[in-house]
């Protein structure tokens, strides 16, 4: 490989890399750009830690030898039980402790290897293997992620040329600078997924940033809550209270998010959120389908809960639908996307019915003349009431107790 190939291939990554190139995308046409131009490479990896609620980082391979494996891997915390023991046995953790920036080891059968993935290498027929480490600033870090690793293997019989040891050191760099790029593009899309909803995280992230910045819509309002929650978080030990409420968080937004439901907001032990849909009865559908769901999720919970002695609740459900307007609300400096309007109100004093009416869904009348026929058969009445807050008293409905 000469000079040319060397800055040809560079200027590929980077012109990839502004491009918006995903990672896999990358690292295939670098290798293969590599390979044609002479670079002997049998194997290569690059990983880099994100930002994420379960992944600590991801992993994007490629081989030349047409074996078929995952081209990403994404793998969990590296710092308890065997993933922790992997990881201080490898090369990488090698680099770190030590200080070093690369570490090279022959994998030939007459030489030593101190690490166990790279017998298994050897094993399976390489000869040769760099693994470099390149780092970011302080500034340039973002939670676990503060570098970008990368391995290479050759099965060439007398392992690697310098000439190719030289032509990875030049060109890894830009490659990990464009994985770099990629990978906080991606975690943009996941803390804003996480924190805002997938479809309020979409607009966000395509320039619906402005303050004021609305849409009106039409669509079926969720408001739920725990049953007694007040009182089990007086009563109950407190380290018991994040666990309860990721336990029926996790069931009420698993359940929503099935049914094609948008979650807004979380507040304490409260959830708003929305099923948007130009067929009024689908939303409504989607609604009483994220409802049935939900009740099923809570009994398994329960059930679980009851038998490890921790503190079992119930969710109260209520379920309008009308117009909102749905978009940034704040001020300059702290925004919030979210829908705000008379119907946000309405739900959230409709819920607070469930109790008076004992009850663990009340449903608006609104809500009842817009469901399909099939469900409206299965909603009675629970009587005519005064919302507080809400100008005008209105019937309110519940799901059939002897249709359940």
């Amino acid at each position: 490989m000469n000079d040319i190939d060397i800055e040809q291939i560079a200027s590929w990554v980077v012109q990839r890399g502004l491009a918006g190139a995903s990672e896999t995308d990358l690292m295939d046409g670098f290798c293969a750009r590599c390979s044609q131009a002479g670079l002997e490479l049998a194997r290569g990896i690059m990983i880099i830690d994100t930002l994420h609620p379960i992944y600590e980082g991801r992993a994007f391979r490629w081989r030349d030898d047409g074996v078929e494996e995952s081209a990403v891997v994404e793998y969990g915390p590296t710092n308890v039980g065997e993933a922790a023991e992997n990881w201080q046995n490898s090369a990488f953790y090698h680099i770190l402790q030590t200080g070093a920036d690369e570490l090279r080891c022959r994998l030939r059968p007459a030489d030593p290897v101190s690490f166990s993935q790279l017998q298994s290498l050897r094993e399976q027929g390489q000869t040769d293997y760099l693994a470099l480490v390149q780092r970011f600033a302080d500034k340039g870090t973002i939670g676990e992620m503060d570098c970008v690793y990368s391995s290479w293997t050759t099965a060439r019989h007398d392992g690697f040329r310098e000439s190719t040891l030289a032509a990875l050191r030049r060109l890894v760099p830009s490659l990990a600078l464009a994985i770099k790029c990629a990978s906080l593009a991606r975690i943009a899309g996941t803390l804003v997924e996480v924190y805002l909803g997938q479809d309020a995280g979409q607009r966000v992230l395509s320039g619906r940033i402005s303050r004021g910045v609305a849409e009106r819509i039409s669509a079926v309002l969720w408001f739920s809550d725990l049953h007694g929650y007040t009182t089990i978080s007086d009563s109950a030990p407190p380290d018991e209270i994040i666990p309860l409420l990721n336990d029926y968080a996790d069931a009420v937004i698993t359940s929503i998010r099935e049914a094609g439901g948008e979650v807004l907001k979380l507040m304490g032990d409260g959830t708003l959120a929305i099923f948007k849909s130009d067929d009024h009865a689908q939303a409504c559908r989607c609604a009483l389908q994220a409802e049935a769901a939900l009740r099923e999720r809570l009994r398994v919970l329960n059930a679980r809960r009851t038998d490890e002695s921790r503190p079992v609740t119930t969710v109260y459900l209520g379920l309008h639908i009308g117009d909102v307007f749905y978009g940034n609300i704040g001020s300059r400096e702290r925004l919030d996307f979210t829908v705000v309007g008379p119907a946000v109100n309405e739900v959230s004093r409709i819920a607070s019915m469930c109790s008076s009416v004992d009850r663990h869904i009340v449903l608006s009348s609104d809500f009842v003349a817009a469901a399909p026929e099939a469900e409206r058969a299965r909603l009675v009445s629970v009587g005519r009431y005064a919302l507080r807050g809400v100008g005008r008293a209105q019937e309110l409905f519940t799901i059939d107790p002897a249709l359940r």
